[in-house]
Formats: C-alpha cells, sequence, structure tokens
C-alpha cells in the first residue's frame, strides 16, 4: 500500500471533520486491502480512545463527545469487517487457520470494547434527573477527565505537544482535541496547538492545575 493511501487510511494524529455516524452505519461496505499489522494498529488505538471519550460524554454531559464515541464504535465495526475479509482471503490451509483465528480473537475482544463504550455513551440517554449522578461518581477516580480552552494569550498557541513537553511536565495527557467543527484523535509529539482550541485531557488534579495555568496563559511555561 502507498504512504500517501495509508495517511489518508488513518483517522489519528490529524486534522478531520468526522461524519455523523448514522450516515456512516449505513455507507456500504467496502474491503480495502491492508496489513494485518496496520488493521489491529488502528483497532488498538480506537479501543483505548473511545473508553475516555464514552467517560469524557459523561463527566461532561456531552451528547457532541457522544456522537463521537457512537462513529468510533462504527469505524471499529468496519475494522473488524475488513480483518475478517482479510483473513478468509489468506487462509489457504489448516495451518494458516489456526494462525488467524487468534488475529480475530483479538479483533473481536477489540470490537467489544469499543460496544462496551457505545452502551457508556448511551447513559447520556437516561432522564435528566439521573444524569448528574453519574458524573459525580467518575469525579471521585485517581485520574479524572478535563477539559480546557487554549488561550489567545497562551504560550502553547502555535507549539507542538513535543515542543511543549506536556506529558512529561505535568502528566497529563491529550485525548483529543477540538478545532472548530473537527476533531483530532489522540493528536502526536508533532501535532500543534491553536489559539481556541479546546482539549480533553486526562490525569491528576495536581497536574491539570500546572496544565491549566499554562494553557489559560497564567504562566509562561510548564513548572
Amino acid at each position: 500500500m502507498k504512504k500517501k493511501d495509508k495517511e489518508r487510511r488513518s483517522i489519528f494524529g490529524r486534522l478531520q471533520k468526522t461524519p455523523k455516524w448514522k450516515a456512516e452505519e449505513f455507507t456500504e461496505l467496502e474491503y480495502k486491502p491492508t496489513t494485518v499489522k496496520e488493521l489491529l494498529t488502528e483497532m488498538k488505538n480506537i479501543s483505548e480512545l473511545i473508553i475516555d471519550l464514552a467517560y469524557s460524554s459523561i463527566v461532561f454531559d456531552s451528547d457532541e463527545i457522544a456522537e463521537e464515541v457512537k462513529y468510533l464504535e462504527v469505524r471499529m465495526d468496519k475494522l473488524n469487517y475488513d480483518i475478517r475479509m482479510m483473513a478468509m482471503m489468506a487462509s489457504r490451509t489448516k495451518e494458516d487457520a489456526e494462525q488467524l483465528a487468534g488475529i480475530l480473537q483479538v479483533a473481536e475482544a477489540a470490537e467489544s470494547i469499543s460496544n462496551a463504550a457505545g452502551d457508556i455513551a448511551n447513559l447520556l440517554s437516561f432522564e435528566e434527573k439521573t444524569r448528574p449522578i453519574l458524573p459525580k461518581i467518575l469525579k471521585q477516580a485517581d485520574e479524572k477527565l478535563f477539559r480546557i480552552e487554549v488561550a489567545e494569550s497562551s504560550s502553547a498557541c502555535n507549539q507542538s505537544i513535543g515542543e511543549i513537553r506536556i506529558e512529561s511536565e505535568t502528566g497529563m495527557r491529550i485525548i483529543c482535541i477540538r478545532r472548530g467543527n473537527c476533531w483530532i484523535y489522540n493528536p502526536q509529539s508533532e501535532t500543534h496547538l491553536h489559539a481556541k482550541d479546546w482539549l480533553i485531557v486526562r490525569g491528576t488534579e495536581e497536574g491539570f492545575h500546572d496544565l491549566y495555568d499554562f494553557i489559560i496563559g497564567k504562566t509562561r511555561e510548564l513548572q
């Protein structure tokens, strides 16, 4: 597969406007030749991201984030379809089938994780009197989810995540970035932050306070 095709396929680390999940769900499945490594890598990345987003939708009481969870759940279904097609086309002998069986089990486990995340996001459909209880419970965890907007006065503007060294300096991990109507899932070290970006981050209260002061421009550098 050409490098350009690989970049177009991946949904991680780059700005993209995700389609509405219902539209994505009803698009025709189309098998695209790729490698097992690429398929399993993306499934692993979605498994990690989708749980964080599912809990974020509850903590922030956000139907919008829940929509992203549903989109990723559909994306996982399509990856699982791809890997099944690959297995059927690659299996020629009993030995081949035995080797591919383990891969299919991993894929099924990843899809189960995404389905569970979808169930979490669906909790937002509860009655209004029930919804406020869930964020209070989730905020008792040691690692918490936070949301913060990059201020125009912040030194973080136009700097890459790697240059700022957010994770090494604060222990906070940026799960995703909301930029206008677009999202960047699993931003990489070379991803730059812009003014008015909304960051969803995970970590401790202490780490968040340090990051918060820096992102809103209260401090000029991370301590």
